[in-house]
């Protein structure tokens, strides 16, 4: 193992500070501002009566800042976001543990790991696996448990803010019979809320081998995305296209790259456990009062189509 992550030192020693430097430019941070920023926030937050036990740390508050290119309304408005929807859906979003029996099985067999190599724009890729994921064994709640972990424990990392993320996505084993872990009202809602909510830059997602009864079922779950989402995807056929868009030196040997997936996942539970505490923690935050949220889905609500969308935040 040592060997590996020498090797891995070495090629991520390779990113130019200027990847970095360009990409804090994109979203408008320089010490001035984000030091300024950071006051504002961590000042709204210890007066709104409506916020409970909230972060005010540096590393959580410059997601949201970073999301939302230093724009402090919608910043603030994200993290509002954010609270409501892991406490409309705490069956899914809290108790984010990976030591939990089911999700530590889809840890072990792969279904989603960073790659510890970056890639040319100095990115972290989530690769996922649809393999391990037994739809008559697990349920949409490991599912979600699986993405929730992997996302709080890479955005701890402030490059991660920074330069966002690129997604590879295997879905080659995905069956109808994965669809049906899933009731049919409650992903579009889940998928909206989450996507709005979430302080996350998605910059490129790979889609590895559609199977071909699916992509009808694709075209349906691309509409769920926003625009800027679709026009991020790249599907792919072979591992020939695959390699031309995205470098084969950040994916699983198994996939063209040069280090073994065992090892990537190996390296990936060793991150787990040094975030495990923290990721728990985030339970402890509270919005004890979502009305403002609740104004915001009135005041736009001639102008929304589905009714499960993220603004309205009322359950059915």
């Amino acid at each position: 193992m040592d060997s590996v992550i020498s090797q891995i030192e070495k090629l991520n020693s390779d990113i130019p500070e200027e990847v970095i430097k360009r990409a804090k430019d994109a979203i408008r941070e320089d010490e001035s501002t984000k030091t300024q920023m950071l006051d504002q926030f961590k000042h709204w937050i210890t007066k709104n009566k409506n916020l409970q036990d909230v972060r005010t740390d540096d590393n959580f508050l410059l997601r949201f800042l970073r999301t939302k290119k230093y724009s402090m309304l919608l910043a603030q408005d994200m993290l509002l976001k954010y609270l409501n929807l892991r406490q409309t859906y705490q069956y899914l979003a809290y108790n984010l543990d990976f030591l939990e029996p089911s999700v530590l099985e889809l840890v072990n067999k792969g279904y989603l790991f960073p790659s510890p190599i970056k890639d040319k724009n100095g990115r972290t890729v989530i690769i996922g696996t649809s393999e391990p994921f037994d739809p008559h064994r697990y349920t949409h709640i490991d599912m979600t448990k699986m993405h929730g972990i992997t996302y709080e424990a890479l955005l701890e990392d402030e490059d991660n803010q920074i330069l966002g993320f690129t997604h590879f996505g295997d879905i080659k084993n995905v069956s109808p019979a994965h669809l049906t872990v899933w009731s049919p009202l409650e992903f579009p809602r889940a998928y909206r809320w989450a996507e709005q909510s979430m302080p996350m830059m998605h910059k490129e997602i790979h889609i590895y081998k559609l199977p071909a009864p699916l992509r009808y079922t694709y075209e349906l779950v691309k509409n769920l995305m926003s625009p800027k989402i679709r026009e991020r995807i790249m599907l792919h056929d072979t591992l020939e296209e695959l390699h031309s868009k995205l470098d084969p030196k950040v994916l699983p040997k198994e996939y063209g790259g040069i280090i073994p997936m065992a090892d990537m996942i190996e390296l990936w539970k060793f991150q787990l456990v040094e975030k495990r505490d923290r990721i728990l923690a985030l339970d402890k935050m509270k919005l004890l009062d979502n009305s403002c949220l609740m104004k915001k889905t009135k005041l736009h609500k001639k102008q929304e189509i589905d009714v499960g969308s993220f603004r309205q935040l009322a359950i059915d």
